[in-house]
């Protein structure tokens, strides 16, 4: 039965156990290969001893070789619980790693099984996922060259001591450059980590003599690599002299250039001095002259607002007779029926009494006639002055430099109206718009009884007497006639009394 790995859902047990407080000798791994081939199922033997209890939440995990802490797992498997456990009995045990999950450089890895507890049971020999090779071949030792191989591991060590003593002088040659030591320095913890886990391998090397080979094998390739770091960093450190050199002949060339700069600058200087003394005084004459020029907008918008308040009246007053001269034309349409009404009772003279209502009526109509037009009379005098002193207003402006650029009315903005002089009594007095006085057009005034023509420039006066001799005064009353025919039938109603 081999267990679902789930590294995401439900993670092992681990723990920040150090090596000195683990067991290793509490669980074997057997038939540990020195190389497996990438891509394909690895299945991982080991031996539970009469040491251990197994629990269900135990696993068996890949590390890679250097590990401190159980949390630095590669990929893990629930280790299998066993059917069959007696407290003293030797139990068998294997799990299959799928090749998805395994790891694919070709670094060194070990199997170690961990307890629910996080504390590490046991550990395999050190083995890599490459292709095997035919340099590969199994080397078979002896006791005496495991003490051999011992003493060369002590020697090793020393070695490697020597060698942290070498880098620990690089280190101070090299203070400019702290960073490239800092990660030296990290490397160099690696390896000692990995020293560390040689030691521990040298207490296995009495029950497996198999460790030994593998151990010297990666020993000899720290080894190897430490020299290659020393090689590599001494050459780091010539090439960091030679820049250092080059920086410095830079420098150099930059403090030349920066001298020059400097006097580059105070020359500039003393050339922006004048500049600045020129340009205070067109600044000067730039503030006299948006000084008059504010002045000027003053005087203009202030003669533009009196224009437009003018305007606005203008229109108002046109407002008032469009709605006298509608009022004037409702009259003069109601007067019209009044005269058919008289018509009609002409020809019934016996209805005497009812005869004088309709021309007290009429009477009252023509009264009210009279005060419209005397009305009307004031008004278009009125107008009249309004657009002498619009055209004044328009005349000075256009004197203005700036009225010509900024305001500009154009003929087509004033209103303006069809003729509709021959259905009112008295024309329309407001047929001449804005733009017929703006050319000094002269307006028409019509008699409305004999439609006598008179120029603009004639009184009110003069044009009330010419209308009122039209007017026909009866004798025997206070009525008044505009038809001489209704004047006649009025006076023959005296008679008839």
């Amino acid at each position: 039965m081999n267990p679902v790995m789930d590294e995401t859902l439900d993670e092992p047990p681990t723990s920040a156990v150090f090596l000195d407080n683990c067991h290793f000798s509490q669980v074997l791994f057997n038939n540990v290969e020195k190389f497996y081939v990438p891509g394909g199922d690895i299945t991982c033997f080991y031996t539970l001893t009469q040491h251990i209890t197994p629990r269900r939440k135990d696993w068996v995990g890949i590390f890679r070789v250097g590990w401190k802490t159980t949390r630095e797992y590669y990929t893990f498997m629930w280790a299998p619980f066993p059917s069959d456990l007696s407290g003293d009995s030797i139990v068998q045990q294997q799990i299959q790693f799928r090749a998805y999950y395994l790891p694919k450089d070709d670094e060194y890895y070990q199997f170690c099984y961990v307890d629910e507890e996080g504390v590490v049971r046991g550990a395999s020999v050190p083995f890599q996922f490459r292709a095997e090779t035919e340099d590969d071949i199994l080397v078979v030792t002896t006791q005496g060259e495991v003490e051999e191989i011992e003493q060369q591991n002590k020697d090793l060590v020393k070695e490697n001591k020597e060698l942290k003593e070498s880098c620990l002088c690089l280190q101070k040659q090299n203070l400019g450059l702290q960073e490239e030591l800092r990660l030296a320095q990290e490397k160099m913890k690696e390896l000692e980590g990995e020293v560390c886990f040689l030691q521990t391998g040298n207490l296995e090397l009495r029950r497996a003599q198999e460790l030994q080979a593998g151990e010297m094998s990666s020993a000899q390739m720290n080894l190897a690599s430490i020299r290659e770091q020393n090689i590599k960093l001494g050459k780091e450190n010539q090439e960091l002299q030679k820049g250092l050199e080059s920086l410095r002949s830079s420098c150099e060339k930059l403090e030349l250039e920066g001298n020059f700069l400097k006097e580059e600058n105070k020359r500039l200087t003393e050339q922006n001095g004048c500049r600045e003394s020129e340009l205070q005084q067109f600044k000067e004459h730039n503030q006299e002259v948006s000084s008059e020029k504010e002045q000027l907008e003053s005087r203009l918008k202030t003669t533009l607002d009196h224009m437009d308040q003018l305007q606005s009246q203008v229109l108002n007053q046109e407002k008032e007779m469009e709605n006298l001269v509608r009022m004037d034309h409702d009259k003069t349409e109601q007067l019209g029926h009044l005269k058919e009404e008289n018509r009609r009772l002409r020809s019934t003279l016996t209805e005497q009494h009812q005869n004088r209502d309709l021309a007290k009526e009429l009477e009252e109509k023509n009264h009210l006639f009279q005060l419209l037009q005397r009305k009307q009379d004031e008004i278009e005098e009125k107008n009249l002055r309004l657009r002498q002193e619009n055209n004044e207003l328009l005349m000075r402006l256009s004197e203005s430099p700036d009225y010509s650029a900024r305001v500009a009315v154009p003929s087509a903005q004033v209103p303006t109206r069809p003729p509709e002089s021959a259905d009112l009594l008295f024309g329309n007095p407001y047929y001449n718009s804005l733009e017929t006085s703006a050319v000094n057009m002269p307006s028409v005034k019509k008699c409305p009884l004999c439609h006598e023509v008179f120029p603009d420039d004639i009184g009110p006066r003069q044009y009330e007497d010419h209308v009122r001799s039209h007017i026909l005064d009866c004798p025997f009353c206070d009525e008044t006639f505009e038809d001489k025919q209704v004047y006649d039938d009025h006076v023959y109603c005296h008679s008839l009394e």
